[in-house]
Protein backbone atom coordinates (compact mmCIF):
# COMPACT_ATOMS: atom_id res chain seq x y z
CA UNK A 1 0.00 0.00 0.00
CA UNK A 2 1.33 3.10 -1.18
CA UNK A 3 0.98 6.07 1.56
CA UNK A 4 0.00 9.52 -0.34
CA UNK A 5 1.44 12.71 1.17
CA UNK A 6 0.64 16.63 0.54
CA UNK A 7 2.86 18.31 -0.97
CA UNK A 8 2.95 22.14 -0.68
CA UNK A 9 3.42 24.09 -4.01
CA UNK A 10 6.04 26.63 -2.98
CA UNK A 11 4.68 28.77 -6.22
CA UNK A 12 1.30 29.38 -5.06
CA UNK A 13 1.08 32.98 -4.76
CA UNK A 14 0.26 34.95 -1.51
CA UNK A 15 -3.30 35.66 -0.84
CA UNK A 16 -2.09 38.88 1.47
CA UNK A 17 -1.83 42.48 -0.16
CA UNK A 18 1.22 44.56 1.16
CA UNK A 19 -0.02 47.69 1.86
CA UNK A 20 3.09 48.86 3.02
CA UNK A 21 4.01 50.64 0.04
CA UNK A 22 0.88 52.50 -0.03
CA UNK A 23 0.94 53.74 3.31
CA UNK A 24 4.88 54.92 2.43
CA UNK A 25 3.49 56.71 -0.45
CA UNK A 26 0.14 58.36 1.19
CA UNK A 27 2.38 59.50 4.32
CA UNK A 28 4.74 61.53 1.54
CA UNK A 29 2.08 63.08 -0.16
CA UNK A 30 0.41 64.10 3.22
CA UNK A 31 3.13 65.88 4.68
CA UNK A 32 3.69 67.51 0.97
CA UNK A 33 0.16 68.67 0.77
CA UNK A 34 0.45 70.38 4.71
CA UNK A 35 3.27 72.09 3.63
CA UNK A 36 2.15 73.60 0.70
CA UNK A 37 -1.76 74.63 2.01
CA UNK A 38 -0.80 77.09 3.94
CA UNK A 39 1.30 78.71 1.20
CA UNK A 40 -1.86 78.63 -1.65
CA UNK A 41 -3.89 80.82 0.71
CA UNK A 42 -3.77 84.40 -1.33
CA UNK A 43 -6.06 87.07 -1.55
CA UNK A 44 -7.54 90.32 -0.33
CA UNK A 45 -7.83 90.10 3.73
CA UNK A 46 -11.44 90.06 4.47
CA UNK A 47 -13.41 89.78 7.68
CA UNK A 48 -15.81 86.83 6.40
CA UNK A 49 -18.80 86.27 8.32
CA UNK A 50 -19.32 82.80 10.16
CA UNK A 51 -22.32 80.62 9.27
CA UNK A 52 -23.28 76.80 9.59
CA UNK A 53 -23.44 75.98 5.92
CA UNK A 54 -22.03 72.69 4.05
CA UNK A 55 -18.92 73.78 2.60
CA UNK A 56 -18.36 73.90 -1.30
CA UNK A 57 -15.68 71.90 -3.02
CA UNK A 58 -14.29 73.83 -5.90
CA UNK A 59 -12.33 71.43 -8.21
CA UNK A 60 -11.26 74.14 -10.97
CA UNK A 61 -10.32 77.75 -10.78
CA UNK A 62 -13.38 79.81 -9.97
CA UNK A 63 -13.67 83.58 -10.06
CA UNK A 64 -14.39 85.15 -6.72
CA UNK A 65 -15.29 88.52 -6.09
CA UNK A 66 -14.48 90.06 -3.38
CA UNK A 67 -15.86 92.98 -1.27
CA UNK A 68 -13.56 94.78 1.41
CA UNK A 69 -14.62 97.28 4.47
CA UNK A 70 -13.71 100.14 2.66
CA UNK A 71 -16.53 98.88 -0.15
CA UNK A 72 -13.61 98.24 -2.37
CA UNK A 73 -14.44 95.36 -5.30
CA UNK A 74 -12.01 92.67 -6.61
CA UNK A 75 -12.28 90.40 -9.17
CA UNK A 76 -10.07 87.82 -8.30
CA UNK A 77 -7.53 90.37 -7.40
CA UNK A 78 -7.90 92.99 -9.81
CA UNK A 79 -9.96 95.71 -8.32
CA UNK A 80 -12.93 97.16 -10.11
CA UNK A 81 -15.25 99.68 -9.68
CA UNK A 82 -18.83 99.03 -9.21
CA UNK A 83 -19.83 100.80 -13.02
CA UNK A 84 -17.49 98.16 -14.45
CA UNK A 85 -18.21 95.12 -12.98
CA UNK A 86 -21.16 93.76 -15.38
CA UNK A 87 -19.20 94.29 -18.31
CA UNK A 88 -16.08 93.36 -17.20
CA UNK A 89 -18.09 89.84 -16.20
CA UNK A 90 -19.99 90.15 -19.55
CA UNK A 91 -17.14 89.86 -21.36
CA UNK A 92 -15.28 87.18 -19.33
CA UNK A 93 -18.63 84.79 -19.18
CA UNK A 94 -19.30 85.29 -22.89
CA UNK A 95 -16.45 82.58 -23.34
CA UNK A 96 -17.55 80.33 -20.63
CA UNK A 97 -19.94 77.29 -20.45
CA UNK A 98 -19.57 77.29 -16.07
CA UNK A 99 -21.56 80.62 -15.43
CA UNK A 100 -20.34 80.81 -11.82
CA UNK A 101 -18.30 83.31 -8.98
CA UNK A 102 -18.07 83.32 -5.94
CA UNK A 103 -18.52 86.21 -3.75
CA UNK A 104 -16.58 87.04 -0.28
CA UNK A 105 -18.12 90.50 1.37
CA UNK A 106 -16.16 91.59 4.61
CA UNK A 107 -19.23 91.36 7.44
CA UNK A 108 -18.98 95.14 7.86
CA UNK A 109 -20.13 95.83 4.75
CA UNK A 110 -23.38 96.95 4.68
CA UNK A 111 -26.21 94.56 3.14
CA UNK A 112 -27.30 96.74 0.77
CA UNK A 113 -24.17 97.20 -1.02
CA UNK A 114 -23.60 93.50 -1.45
CA UNK A 115 -27.20 93.39 -2.60
CA UNK A 116 -26.22 96.05 -5.35
CA UNK A 117 -23.13 93.96 -6.00
CA UNK A 118 -25.36 90.87 -6.23
CA UNK A 119 -27.58 92.30 -8.28
CA UNK A 120 -24.88 93.51 -10.80
CA UNK A 121 -23.42 90.18 -11.06
CA UNK A 122 -26.55 89.00 -12.18
CA UNK A 123 -27.38 91.25 -14.77
CA UNK A 124 -24.22 90.46 -16.35
CA UNK A 125 -25.80 86.92 -16.80
CA UNK A 126 -24.20 84.68 -13.87
CA UNK A 127 -25.84 81.36 -13.51
CA UNK A 128 -24.71 80.08 -10.04
CA UNK A 129 -23.80 83.32 -7.61
CA UNK A 130 -21.69 81.19 -4.08
CA UNK A 131 -21.41 83.10 -0.99
CA UNK A 132 -17.80 82.44 1.07
CA UNK A 133 -18.25 82.66 4.80
CA UNK A 134 -16.18 81.42 7.86
CA UNK A 135 -17.05 77.97 9.85
CA UNK A 136 -18.33 79.10 13.18
CA UNK A 137 -16.06 79.05 15.96
CA UNK A 138 -16.15 76.36 18.56
CA UNK A 139 -16.69 77.65 22.18
CA UNK A 140 -16.40 75.01 25.07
Amino acid sequence: MRVLRKRSHPSKPLAEINVTPLVDVMLVLLIIFMVTAPMLSMGIDVNLPRVKAKSVDVAEEKLVLTINEAKEIYLNKTMIPLGELNPKLEAIFSNRIDREIFLRADKNVPYGFVVEVMSEVRKAGVDKLGMITEPPEETQ
